[in-house]
């Protein structure tokens, strides 16, 4: 993985400087590619704390890329998510934050809402569904080495493992999943244009629509089932936000878990090393998912912009209201200040106080079902194939272009 330390000059193309104010550094800085993070953000943590750039669609923003800067921005309610929503502002894609998701929403709406569906996530919940998981994950494993030597490890255990749990979670046939998935690929686009992301979606809700009547014709006790009977007998939601709860618990709930799994397979393997140890000692599992979850970008732009309600003092810099702002939780991650040695994967890091699943109220509502499931795939994997590596050089794979999360195109994998 490309360094984050910072280079010796932070000069990228057409970087700007408007009379005695700061440089408005050009975003993107580079192509994501892979799992590396370009140099800049690195150089801007170190020496400029709180940056400007110039966004490809809105105008200019804010963005921080140190770890208690990040903190501050998305734990402080002085910076909205919903203040953006809808609008014309800074924004790294073409796409607008679409008004009236959780994403989008603030408190109080955000609070009643996460509450209601995050029932479904508890520590509780989730330790209980981990032995099904567990015997999903080696049914799975016994497909794949069933078949031959060699397989794509995306396709053959991160992704149905991930899109199983979230289907049996909330009571959707696992064999309307490329369903979902049409829709989940349409969404995290960069480059398909807003019509046809708009068609995915109208497509989507279709399907939704017909579980949601299914449910009211029969009702059930799996989590749709509970917010179809908390729409119509406890009206503790409206009927679209039934289905905005729908659509994002059943995508968000499998495509970055699935994604996570093939990067972290990717590193473990890329660097054996790394895999051996836990096949040694797999009582390290936990530490290293943690680990790999701080040290691993997840997407490939810094998401969307969080607006300023009022004037706020990030460091020394005085963000104005209406500003946006851009939290780097890749770079933030990366903090020598909070992780020594950031640039190394460490599996024995004590203090792992990382931003992997956000933080603040829009922290990651199934944080515990994924961190279950990522930790069970590793079992299982160094249980059943210590042996297992790489099918081709790890500069041999491709990663796929064009998405917002850094995700490769096949993960072949050999025993």
């Amino acid at each position: 993985m490309t360094s984050d330390s910072s280079p010796s000059g932070m000069t990228p193309g057409a970087a700007t400087q408007a009379g005695s104010g700061p440089t408005v550094w050009p975003y993107p800085f580079s192509t994501a590619t892979g799992l590396g993070m370009d140099p800049l953000y690195g150089a801007l943590r170190e020496r400029e704390r709180v940056s400007r750039v110039r966004m490809p669609y809105g105008g200019e923003a804010w963005m921080v890329t140190r770890h208690a800067d990040a903190k501050l921005v998305l734990g402080d309610r002085r910076f909205s998510m919903a203040a953006g929503a809808g609008k014309d502002v800074p924004r790294p894609t073409e796409q607008l934050l679409e008004p009236g998701g959780l994403v989008s929403m603030d408190a109080p709406e955000h609070t009643r809402l996460r509450r209601l569906a995050g029932s479904a996530f508890t520590p509780r919940r989730v330790t209980a569904m981990r032995p099904s998981v567990t015997a999903f994950a080696h049914r799975l494993v016994d497909t794949m080495t069933s078949r031959g030597p060699s397989a794509d490890l995306l396709d053959a255990l991160a992704l149905p493992l991930s899109i199983g749990v979230i289907c049996e979670l909330l009571g959707v046939d696992y064999e309307d999943r490329h369903v979902f998935q049409r829709f989940s690929d349409a969404l995290l686009s960069t480059s398909l244009p807003p019509d046809e992301i708009h068609r995915a979606g109208e497509e989507f809700v279709g399907y939704l629509a017909r579980l949601v009547d299914e449910r009211r014709a029969a009702p059930t006790d799996d989590l749709l089932g509970a917010m179809v009977q908390a729409r119509d007998d406890e009206d503790r939601l409206s009927e679209d936000e039934l289905y905005m709860l729908g659509a994002g618990l059943l995508v968000g709930g499998y495509e970055t878990t699935a994604t996570q799994i093939a990067n972290f397979a990717y590193l473990l393997l890329r660097d054996r090393r790394l895999y051996e140890s836990l096949v040694t000692d797999p009582g390290l599992i936990p530490d290293a998912v943690e680990e790999l979850l701080r040290f691993t970008p997840l997407t490939t732009v810094d998401g969307y912009a969080r607006i300023a309600l009022e004037d706020v003092l990030v460091g020394e810099t005085l963000i104005r209201a209406g500003e946006a702002v851009f939290t780097s939780v890749a770079a933030a991650n990366l903090d020598p200040e909070v992780f020594p040695g950031a640039e190394r994967i460490d599996f024995t890091r004590e203090h792992n106080p990382h931003l992997g699943f956000g933080h603040g109220i829009h922290y990651c509502m199934g944080a515990p079902l994924a961190r279950m499931e990522i930790q069970v795939v590793l079992d299982v994997l160094t249980r059943r194939l210590p042996g297992l590596r790489l099918a081709v050089p790890a500069t041999d794979i491709r990663w796929r272009p064009g998405l917002l999360l850094r995700v490769p195109a096949r993960l072949p994998v050999t025993w």
